[in-house]
């Protein structure tokens, strides 16, 4: 069996290392749009940038050229994991469709929502294959708590994978569930996604507390009612309540709220001290989701009629001047309420 993983990110590079320990006897191709990276990861047996000190095992391949990654045409030995930011996913996907069969098998891990469409990944991918004749492409999202470097070193971590077709699950399950690494399924693609999406956003919010000194009763109130948000705007688009509380939900904000190797959490820490959002994405040199995702996320709450204030207290620091102390005192200054209404 040969399998495929777009991207050369710390993501991509951890989950082509899994399937390369655990599958052996298959070879594992892990595309680098950067030739230059691809070439020097190939040669060092190692991704330098991303994870230092993890090494390649023999069976993984890494390459550039969009004509050496897999393509079978036989689907039972087929699965494409799709590891490129969200910014990349239409892109990559428009490729694949004219370079491969149509009855593909996508797995894609990025967390986010377009930040000028306001698009869910699913969403993103089905405009595309609408446009797409006769396609018979069947795919899901991959999500859940997981810090790449922990991932690549083999240690234990547990995931959902959400689809609304049974042989993506199936597959995923077969060839992921593994070693170190359990793989739990679920058809709430709408839940996964949006769990993946806003807890970035709220270990901004996390981290702008802990910054703070404001201390562990706050955090723990910040994530907490952060949930509750969350679940507000999930179930409003049609989501299942039990998702949010769940790995993809509760579990991946915990890890990404409270874990130092959080970019969003540092994210709100910088913040927290009186950095710039342009000075702290420059110091951070990586991708932060919850930043490009924040006011999409906002957006839509509006749109369906529904109240985040930590979400919004979050894109006033970001995108407004708000001091961090400032936005933190507009929220303990809210009236009192239930905690369950809305």
């Amino acid at each position: 069996m040969n399998l495929t993983i777009l991207g050369g990110g710390a993501w991509g590079s951890a989950i082509a290392i899994h399937l390369a320990k655990n599958h052996s006897d298959s070879s594992i191709e892990l595309w680098v749009r950067d030739a230059q990276q691809a070439q020097q990861m190939q040669l060092d047996r190692v991704n330098q940038r991303y994870l230092p000190g993890v090494h390649f095992p023999k069976n993984l391949v890494v390459s550039s050229k969009w004509a050496d990654i897999w393509l079978g045409h036989d689907p039972t030995k087929q699965l494409i994991v799709i590891a490129t930011p969200l910014a990349g996913l239409e892109q990559t996907c428009q490729h694949l469709i004219r370079s491969g069969p149509s009855d593909q098998h996508w797995l894609w891990l990025c967390k986010g929502i377009d930040p000028q469409t306001g698009k869910l990944p699913h969403e993103i991918i089905t405009q595309l294959l609408n446009q797409s004749v006769n396609s018979k492409i069947q795919y899901g999202v991959l999500s859940g708590p997981s810090f790449a470097i922990e991932v690549a070193k083999g240690l234990p971590c547990a995931l959902t994978v959400a689809s609304h077709f049974p042989d993506v699950i199936k597959r995923t399950q077969r060839l992921l569930h593994r070693g170190s690494m359990r793989i739990y399924a679920s058809e709430d693609v709408v839940g996964v996604e949006l769990g993946g999406a806003i807890k970035n956003i709220l270990a901004i919010a996390t981290g702008i507390v802990d910054g703070l000194g404001l201390g562990l009763n706050a955090r723990a109130a910040v994530i907490t009612r952060g949930m509750v948000e969350m679940s507000r705007l999930g179930q409003a688009m049609g989501a299942q309540a039990e998702t949010f509380s769940g790995l993809a939900g509760l579990g991946d904000l915990i890890l990404t709220a409270t874990g130092d190797l959080s970019r969003n959490r540092r994210v709100g820490l910088e913040l927290a001290v009186g950095k710039n959002l342009p000075e702290v994405l420059e110091k951070l040199g990586q991708v932060a989701e919850g930043v490009r995702c924040a006011q999409a996320v906002l957006n839509l709450a509006r749109q369906y009629g529904v109240e985040m204030p930590i979400v919004a207290a979050v894109c006033s620091v970001l995108f407004e001047q708000v001091e961090p102390a400032q936005a933190v005192a507009a929220l303990l200054a809210r009236d009192p309420r239930p905690e369950s209404g809305r």
